[in-house]
């Protein structure tokens, strides 16, 4: 029913162009083991153990069939470099798909720039992905219904039903969604749903070699990233939209946008 639920309100336009740097809010995971009846998705993303390797992006890529020629992606990694002058400079060259093989940042509207060891006082990795929101405004904006929001949280795409009108691309204001270069059709992550419903892990998480992605069932306490948000404060991006994202960060700095 939630699929069609929409049709009863009046479409609501987000734009995702002009956002500010990403806000920190503790995700309360009480709320959403008291919100949803058996099963709600989730992912847990830990910071500190990204390394900007590129594999998810590239398992993703194959799992997904999204052509690796095209420079789109329903995962990216981005590369933050804070320099010693307070400049933060991030980049994210093809998603992340080849790594980050050069210090040189990648800055599409600037060019290239080179950063200098000595000037860095910091630099760190932040995979994204579609947060899986519990209020997703690209569900409101679909004018057919293609996008809709399953029982247990996660937000879909029926190909079948997607006219293109870009939308939902518009309504992002994660900058998660895209056009399918072979389907022409709205594209995104969907947290691997073919697999996580027959108890498989998703492809980026599998391929991750150091553990910094993980998928799990916020309604299961005894769920290994359950007991994680039990005891860790983790954060979240852009709560000033409340969207109420189910993407959840361990080290998660107030630079990432």
């Amino acid at each position: 029913m939630k699929r069609r639920e929409f049709l009863k309100t009046s479409l609501m336009f987000v734009s995702g162009a002009s956002v500010s740097l990403g806000a920190l809010e503790f995700f309360d995971v009480r709320e959403v083991l008291a919100a949803h009846p058996e099963v709600r998705w989730g992912f847990l993303v830990d910071t500190y153990k990204c390394v900007g390797c590129g594999f998810c992006v590239k398992a993703c890529k194959t799992e997904n069939e999204i052509p690796f020629e095209a420079n789109v992606t329903r995962t990216w990694v981005e590369r933050y470099v804070t320099l010693n002058d307070g400049r933060v400079l991030a980049d994210s060259p093809k998603g992340a798909r080849d790594g980050f093989t050069t210090s040189k940042i990648d800055r599409a509207s600037e060019g290239f720039e080179d950063v200098p060891q000595d000037e860095i006082s910091q630099a760190f990795f932040v995979p994204k992905l579609c947060n899986q929101c519990d209020n997703p405004p690209c569900v409101q904006v679909c004018p057919v219904g293609a996008t809709y929001q399953a029982d247990d949280g996660v937000v879909l795409v029926d190909r079948k039903w997607c006219i293109g009108c870009g939308y939902c691309i518009m309504g992002c204001p994660y900058g998660a969604r895209f056009f399918n270069p072979v389907t022409h059709v709205a594209d995104k992550c969907n947290f691997c749903y073919h697999r996580i419903t027959k108890g498989l892990n998703t492809a980026c998480a599998q391929a991750c070699p150091f553990g910094a992605r993980q998928v799990g069932n916020l309604k299961d306490p005894d769920d290994p990233i359950t007991k994680i948000l039990l005891t860790q404060r983790v954060g979240i991006l852009k709560d000033e939209f409340g969207t109420k994202p189910q993407v959840l960060y361990i080290g998660l700095n107030k630079e990432v946008r």
